[in-house]
């Protein structure tokens, strides 16, 4: 059985105070576990600090982004070296507020995407369309595109050391969730786009799903066969709520 993660993505969010309030909160509340895998992805000013507090080891900790490059002129960039170096073992690539806003295109992803291997992190790497994608029956298309390119530049046999998130840009933020059933197509897709290339790979490949993931949704989307855990956004900077979660991925893997 695949181990399920879940990662919460602080994005632009956090004090010095309040991170070490919440990691407090989850670190009393978590122990290791071998059905499922949770990180925190604090902005990198926190890294360091996040890091400190959780040596226990119970919670893995992971960038929100890394360069494609290694080092240079490249100001304000963080290369994944640099978060490997201070503890990180995920990295997030290809989340949809970075592809609209800094207008990073698939193949921009893909490099990244290699950057982080190549230095040792599990890049997580994320796909999904926009409501007129949906609206327009173009799901399908718009996440094959982001995934072959991924899978072109890097080989299906790297996503043995990946992670993917599927995440319909339309349920970000917006309150709105894929029904279980959405999200299950889209998950199913993913893992047959890659099982073409190596069934076994795909068999092991971990798929999140990210889209407003709360507590009382949480045990119908991962109750589903092909989501493995999720990328949490807003639940995860409220302990009780991110607790709930993870509590809601445990209980799925004990289902089996």
């Amino acid at each position: 059985m695949r181990k399920a993660l879940v990662a919460g993505n602080w994005k632009m969010n956090g004090s010095l105070d309040a991170n070490r309030e919440l990691l407090s909160a989850l670190s009393g509340a978590m122990q290791a576990s071998d059905a499922v895998a949770v990180a925190v992805c604090p902005p990198a000013v926190y890294l360091r600090d996040a890091l400190a507090q959780l040596e226990s080891g119970a919670i893995a900790v992971g960038g929100q982004d890394c360069s494609d490059e290694k080092s240079g002129a490249f100001t304000g960039e963080i290369a994944a070296d640099m978060l490997k170096e201070v503890g990180c073992e995920y990295v997030i690539v290809g989340h949809s507020e970075r592809r609209a806003r800094q207008h990073e295109d698939s193949a921009w992803v893909a490099r990244k995407f290699i950057a982080a291997q190549a230095a040792g992190l599990v890049p997580i790497l994320c796909v999904g369309e926009q409501l007129a994608d949906r609206e327009a029956g173009r799901t399908d298309a718009v996440v094959a595109e982001q995934l072959d390119a991924v899978l072109d530049a890097a080989g299906v046999a790297a996503f043995d050391r990946a992670v993917v998130a599927y995440e319909p840009v339309w349920a970000i933020g917006t309150g709105l969730t894929a029904s279980p059933e959405q999200a299950a197509e889209v998950h199913a897709f993913i893992r047959a786009r890659v099982s073409a290339r190596d069934q076994g790979v795909a068999e092991g490949l971990r798929i999140l799903y990210g889209g407003s993931v709360k507590a009382d949704n949480a045990a119908g989307l991962f109750a589903l066969p092909d989501i493995d855990g999720g990328l949490i956004g807003g639940a995860s900077l409220d302990a009780a709520s991110f607790i709930g979660i993870v509590n809601a991925a445990v209980a799925a893997q004990a289902r089996g």
